[in-house]
């Protein structure tokens, strides 16, 4: 056939316009694929999925936030909050004791025990360990004549005692307490300081209340 008859020039449009079509076909599968496979890692590239943030790194502080201040205010009332515990069991071991001043010393033992679990946790957190706070005695913290008297004392007298000392003893808390708030560095710890000082101090209203009444 003549080169360049009307016959060949119709076979070479139709072989361009079946490899247009092919070219075609295959950009809109490559970029199909393309889509998919970003779907199946979770985002495409400049697409904000919203969770590139995750909830360790934008909501939960470290266990590295924590300042010497966080550290002695948590060495410190353990041990503190430990001997509030040892006097309430002490009381309420004995007979005769006035049942408001019993229900008081209870509900200091189960508030504080807790808080002395939570206290031990953050030292495992921070690597640390219990500072030797043998012989405290500020603080509110009782001597061991203190205590023995307490063991000693009996009905109405024990209830007094108990009461004279506790109210001592929230005091001192709440002073370590209100050093936590103010220099403190650890959230938690913070807070644990401010619901230290609400509620002591509450407690101490009422004890005040009930050694008057005795």
């Amino acid at each position: 056939m003549p080169v360049g008859s009307p016959r060949k020039r119709l076979d070479d449009e139709r072989r361009l316009m079946l490899t247009k079509r092919t070219l075609l076909l295959t950009g809109v599968g490559g970029v199909l694929a393309f889509a998919l496979a970003g779907c199946a890692g979770g985002s495409m590239p400049g697409m904000d999925m919203g969770d590139s943030d995750t909830p360790a790194a934008s909501e939960q502080s470290t266990a590295a936030d924590f300042n010497g201040a966080d550290l002695t205010f948590v060495q410190m009332m353990i041990p503190h909050h430990e001997q509030a515990v040892q006097m309430s069991d002490m009381l309420l071991a004995k007979d005769g004791i006035d049942p408001q001043v019993a229900e008081l010393a209870t509900q200091i033992k189960d508030a504080q025990q807790p808080e002395i679990d939570q206290l031990r946790d953050w030292l495992d957190q921070w690597g640390e360990d219990d500072a030797d706070m043998g012989g405290m005695t500020h603080g509110g913290m009782m001597t061991e004549d203190d205590l023995a008297a307490l063991e000693q004392a009996t009905g109405a007298d024990a209830s007094k005692l108990f009461l004279e000392q506790m109210i001592a003893h929230h005091q001192g808390a709440i002073d370590m307490a209100k050093a936590e708030v103010e220099d403190g560095q650890f959230a938690d710890a913070k807070t644990m300081a401010e619901t230290i000082v609400a509620t002591q101090s509450d407690e101490i209203t009422r004890m005040q209340e009930l050694l008057a009444g005795l």
